[in-house]
């Protein structure tokens, strides 16, 4: 069977407000998800919401996160329980000529599925490796392997997206026609997350020089751009 190229419509993930800034298309969700490294994981637990921020990776349709085997959300979500993940990235900031129509420029993704517990040895063992080689190529193969105690002290989750829609708010200055004639600034003032210039260990043995596979990872570059870059790779590798 063909996968459709976009994420099921319903009540629960249709755009209602600016809907012409929503599209349900996978590689729009995907392209939302895949620049940024940082989810919020919304649930509900004993009929008190929660919402935890966590590091996120995609394997196709499915994303993962992971953390301590204590957390109380990650015991939660051991016999699987639904979950809203989002990811949002701010792109600008929009100054208008009133403080109504003052926004913001953004990407955002919001998915949802049933997050499950990664407990087989060779699926977790994978997702260990993932969480390290989805941003930074091949770089497990360099490291020592993870000791037996340091997996088990780790829990890593599991959701297939089900439904799924991202939202872009791309405008500048949308003011009310009267407004323009006011003498007051008004515009956009961009956003971005910018690399710096990388600040070795200090106990870095002699002669230990920087990898090659970090050469993406140079100042000045955009960080989202360099996740994009990095998630193509790594399915490039997948494949």
């Amino acid at each position: 069977m063909t996968k459709s190229s976009s994420y099921p419509i319903t009540p629960r993930s249709r755009v209602k407000r600016f809907h012409e800034r929503g599209d349900h298309e996978r590689a729009a969700v995907h392209a939302v998800l895949d620049a940024s490294m940082l989810a919020h994981v919304a649930y509900v637990m004993d009929g008190q919401p929660y919402c935890t921020p966590t590091t996120h990776w995609r394997v196709g349709d499915w994303l993962y996160w992971h953390g301590s085997s204590a957390s109380r959300m990650l015991k939660q979500q051991k016999a699987g329980v639904p979950v809203c993940v989002t990811v949002t990235l701010l792109d600008g900031l929009v100054l208008a000529r009133s403080g109504f129509n003052h926004s913001v420029q953004y990407r955002s993704a919001m998915c949802f599925g049933t997050a499950r517990i990664i407990d087989g040895a060779a699926e977790k063992d994978a997702a260990l490796r993932a969480v390290v080689d989805r941003f930074f190529p091949d770089r497990t193969a360099a490291l020592r392997p993870i000791l037996p105690q340091e997996a088990k002290a780790t829990m890593v989750v599991g959701m297939q997206i089900e439904e799924a829609s991202a939202k872009i708010g791309a405008e500048g200055v949308c003011d009310e026609d009267d407004d323009y004639a006011l003498p007051i600034w008004a515009g956009v003032i961009p956003l971005t997350t910018v690399l710096g210039a990388a600040e070795p260990c200090p106990r870095l043995l002699p002669g230990v020089e920087r990898p090659e596979g970090l050469a993406a990872y140079r100042e000045g570059r955009r960080l989202d751009e360099v996740l994009l870059d990095m998630q193509r790779e790594f399915e490039g590798k997948a494949g």
